[in-house]
């Protein structure tokens, strides 16, 4: 039985753990509380006064601006934040709740151990060694990712920016959909010096990498920031839809030195191996090993198989922006993006499938481009428009797939409600539902009390339903930022 340490935080509360190193990070030394509902993790080396002063910040000030404003609940699973700060044996210590149990390998060859996103961002690691049972999907892969991008959001809303971002502070589980952002001490804190973090390496910014050898005084140095952050959340998101790095392509930089040629691929040459015009970075997928495949293809998994929305922030992050950090899309539009396209996936019709879904390609033969099933049948799609002025509507660029059973939402029938920690428990309510049924495809009105066919001329009533035929439109509501639906229908 280990010895029981009691210690008094700086906050004045009682603090109780086992003196029995449990788990080691790379500063860090991590201890057990006696109840297990959460940890204490020791730095092994002495703080500076300017990182004893930023983690204090963290700790106290921002703490509590995201945490007891209002909705100040929702970021606890997002986030395994630093609550209090201790002393002992000369150490200085964080205590940071457990994390949940969903984070952790339940059966199999890692049971017990915690699901670090490296598991499941790597095609090698996900293709040799992931049981079949904790994979999750490509829709729940989707949630994973939005939650990911909401926090970082956050973080980026409050002025802080994760200092190294990568699949080794980030928690995942595909079967849920859940993530959690952990290392959280090492955030950068406007007005204070960034911790002395080069980073992941895969998600190291190229200014960063290119700058690396810079003294840390010298103002050429490239820092972290919320614009090194917008880069690992792109590298982050693009690796777990697609299972392989942006940048690692088969082009040589340095044949005589290996560690110059990362810097150089990863830094000041850095090229997105799907570039469309420069194909000098390309994939060379003999050097592919056979577990690597396919995702390590690109000519086999494009990233246009994202979808248009995600598709163009991938362009902006890896073209646009890998050099230019001003143009890198935020974590904001990387949120909304996601959500949009988790309005366009289809459930693959192979029940063998391991993506389960895919998003539709907005062709007249759409297939599953995991498995290569192609989609037979009746496949509405629901084309929104938004009214600028009353009386008339305008394409919106957002459109929804329709599936047996699928939901309909208040932020799909009103522009103004949005899908994010701020949802009110009504909105989240489904408002109504897809079947197809006798042969046709429905829409069954549930909540909505001004639900209006447009091309019947009448109105839909709450419990009534109304077909969803070539070229039908309704109106969802009628209230301000009411949305009209125009239904098209895919045939195969």
């Amino acid at each position: 039985m280990a010895e029981i340490v009691k210690l008094t935080a700086t906050d004045g509360s009682e603090v109780e753990f086992e003196n029995e190193i449990k788990a080691q990070g790379g500063v860090k030394d991590v201890y057990f509380s006696t109840d297990k509902t959460y940890v204490v993790a020791f730095y092994r080396k002495p703080l500076t006064p300017n990182d004893k002063d930023r983690v204090s910040n963290i700790v106290g000030t921002y703490r509590e601006r995201i945490f007891n404003a209002e909705g100040g609940d929702y970021w606890k699973s997002l986030f395994a934040w630093p609550t209090k700060i201790v002393e002992w044996e000369g150490k200085t210590g964080i205590v940071m709740p457990f994390y949940d149990k969903r984070y952790f390998f339940k059966g199999g060859p890692f049971d017990g151990k915690e699901k670090e996103g490296k598991w499941f961002a790597s095609a090698k690691l996900r293709n040799r060694f992931l049981p079949a049972d904790q994979k999750g999907n490509f829709l729940t892969t989707l949630h994973m990712c939005i939650k990911i991008a909401r926090a970082v959001r956050r973080l980026h809303a409050a002025g802080l920016a994760h200092s190294d971002l990568s699949y080794k502070n980030v928690l995942v589980d595909p079967l849920t959909g859940s993530a959690c952002i952990i290392d959280v001490d090492s955030l950068v804190v406007p007005g204070k010096f960034p911790p002395e973090v080069l980073g992941t390496p895969d998600f190291i910014a190229p200014e960063v990498m290119q700058t690396k050898t810079l003294p840390l005084s010298d103002p050429n140095r490239a820092l972290p920031c919320i614009n090194t952050d917008k880069h690992a959340l792109a590298v982050l998101i693009y690796m777990y839809l697609l299972n392989r790095h942006p940048l690692r392509g088969g082009k040589v930089y340095d044949v005589n030195s290996e560690a110059r040629d990362e810097e150089l691929s990863m830094g000041e040459k850095a090229l997105f191996i799907e570039h469309p015009t420069d194909s000098t970075n390309r994939v060379n997928v003999k050097q592919l090993q056979k577990n690597e495949l396919p995702q390590g293809d690109p000519s086999q998994l494009p990233y246009t198989i994202c979808g248009p929305y995600l598709k163009a922030l991938f362009d902006r992050a890896f073209i646009d922006g890998l050099h230019d950090p001003s143009k890198r899309p935020s974590a904001a539009e990387w949120e909304v993006a996601l959500v949009k396209t988790t309005d366009l996936v289809q459930p693959c019709q192979n029940k063998g499938c391991d993506s389960k879904w895919f998003v539709f390609d907005n062709t007249k033969k759409p297939s599953c481009p995991f498995c290569k099933t192609a989609y037979k049948g009746q496949l509405p799609v629901l084309n929104f428009y938004y009214s600028p002025s009353s009386g008339k509507f305008m394409a919106e660029n957002y459109r929804l797939m329709v599936y047996d059973k699928q939901t309909l939402y208040m932020w799909h029938a009103n522009r103004f409600v949005i899908p994010n920690e701020k949802t009110s428990a009504e909105d989240k309510k489904p408002v109504g539902d897809f079947h197809f049924h006798n042969n046709q495809w429905i829409l069954i009105n549930r909540r909505m009390d001004d639900m209006y066919d447009v091309t019947e001329g009448k109105p839909v009533p709450v419990g009534g339903f109304v077909p969803l035929t070539d070229g039908r439109q309704i109106l969802l509501t009628k209230k301000e930022g009411g949305r009209l639906v125009m239904v098209q229908l895919v045939d195969n």
